[in-house]
């Protein structure tokens, strides 16, 4: 049985190490996340061409992810690397402090409009929230607070308003030369971090496509306003990312698992993807096995619908990359078991306005409906590939297609597998001849196997899908 979730993992340090990459590539990893946060351009160059000759090299096509800082809202740093805040204690963060003098009374801030965008009464959590303090004035550029729970507090930790309402643009300087470096990679997708409307998204595209970059756009949901125009968020972009971190600190984390469902169902609902994210395997950081509750967590993503789940520091920086990305794949196998995650009823009740979307459709209710071994789809754009996914199926999807650009995009769909075809015959006997000769070579068809068969009349044309055939391997192809 072929996994259908798929695994993306982030690329650093621990994966840098000699024969790490590879492992990953035959532990079952689809896309690779890079990071902008955090290292150089040429480092993530680097990664990128590690990641595409190795794909060459196993003709496992692995898609690329980069992911851009964005306007993380963070203090400046302290004297002696960390302070202790104790409970009820005043504490202050200050425009105009320098950047590295922060102490047990105060500390610096990056972001300049804070004090005029708090008030009083207002609550910051510093740190993922272990550090909480309530605002109790605001004086030209300094906030004076008072701590509601302390602790340790170290250089440069990220600050989220509870509640959401910082202003602060999606889109930083720093992104936008990040951009020109992607367009140089020619990522697969790019993550868009902190986005509040559509328009942030837009800005995203538009900027990738000066580069001559092509690249899905990923929406991270990150910040509570975003949830008020969600249908917007996810319209405006091709990927759906639950960043639970910074999202969990805003809106509460007992308000995180009925989001979570939500976003992914309404994502797929609306024909896109989602990947689920943050500390799914933090423990493997340290751990050569996963808890209890990360392993519920991981199935409970899958069991949600979500195309992909996402490693960050576990492959990142972790002591164990590789056994976080094999546990990954033994939860997705069991839990791709259960019944219920074959269950579907995506859009039985819509009129369908094009003939390659009624295809698609058609293709999957036939497959699941009756005895279908795969489905093997020529297409120019993803689309079809694309709208198959979004029906729960245990059927796997071939994508077959002469573009590099949609085979990197389908490595994120949910029960899809990338085939490179360059068709440049007119025969369609011959075409699906070719087809089946691939599969067998992949050993994904054998004699007596039933495949679903979709493609257009003309080839190269996008939106062109307008046939479907079932096909048994081993016997006479015919048009």
């Amino acid at each position: 049985m072929l996994r259908r979730t798929k695994i993306l993992a982030t690329l650093g340090p621990a994966t840098d190490k000699p024969g790490v990459l590879e492992e990953l590539f035959n532990a079952g990893l689809d896309v690779v996340r890079l990071n902008f946060s955090h290292g150089s351009a040429q480092d993530h160059i680097d990664r990128a061409n590690q990641v595409r000759a190795l794909s060459k090299a196993t003709g496992r096509r692995v898609g690329i992810l980069a992911d851009l800082q964005g306007p993380k809202i963070r203090i400046a740093r302290f004297k002696n690397t960390k302070v202790l805040l104790k409970e009820g204690q005043a504490f202050a963060l200050d425009m105009n402090l320098h950047i590295n003098d922060g102490d047990e009374t105060q500390v610096g801030i990056t972001y300049k409009p804070l004090a005029k965008e708090v008030k009083p009464g207002s609550r910051l959590l510093l740190d993922d929230g272990r550090i909480v303090l309530d605002v109790v004035k605001t004086d030209g550029s300094r906030v004076d607070c008072e701590v509601v729970v302390g602790g340790d507090l170290s250089n440069n930790k990220g600050i989220n308003l509870l509640g959401g309402g910082l202003s602060a643009a999606a889109l930083t300087e720093k992104d936008k030369e990040d951009i020109k470096t992607i367009g140089k990679i020619g990522c697969d997708f790019v993550a868009v971090s902190f986005p509040r409307c559509a328009a942030d998204l837009h800005e995203a595209r538009e900027l990738l496509l000066a580069e001559g970059c092509h690249a899905g756009i990923v929406a991270k949901v990150e910040r509570a306003e975003a949830l008020e125009v969600i249908d917007e968020i996810i319209l405006a972009s091709d990927v759906i990312m639950v960043a639970r971190g910074d999202l969990g600190v805003e809106i509460g984390d007992a308000n995180l698992p009925a989001v979570q469902k939500h976003l992914i169902k309404r994502t797929r609902e609306l024909n896109r993807v989602a990947i689920t994210a943050t500390q799914m395997m933090e423990s493997m950081i340290e751990n050569p096995i996963p808890t209890r509750a990360e392993v519920f967590d991981v199935a409970n993503a899958i069991v949600d619908g979500t195309d992909a789940i996402m490693l960050s520091a576990e492959t990142a920086s972790g002591k164990y990359p590789v056994k976080a990305v094999e546990a990954m794949v033994r939860i997705c196998m069991e839990t791709e078991k259960q019944p219920s995650v074959r269950v579907s009823d995506h859009r039985l009740d819509v009129q369908f306005d094009r003939v390659d979307e009624a295809i698609a459709m058609s293709a999957m209710y036939m497959a699941n409906h009756t005895t279908i071994n795969g489905i093997a789809t020529l297409t120019e754009s993803g689309s079809t590939p694309l709208w198959m996914s979004r029906i729960s199926s245990g059927i796997p999807i071939f994508a077959f297609s002469s573009q590099e650009e949609t085979l990197g995009k389908v490595t994120l769909y949910r029960g899809v597998f990338p085939f490179y075809f360059k068709n440049d015959q007119l025969d369609h006997a011959e075409v699906n001849r070719s087809i089946v000769n691939r599969l067998r070579k992949r050993g994904q068809a054998k004699n007596g196997d039933k495949f679903i068969i979709t493609k257009g009349d003309l080839t190269g044309i996008e939106g062109g899908t307008n046939a479907l055939k079932v096909i048994t391997v081993g016997e006479g192809l015919t048009p």
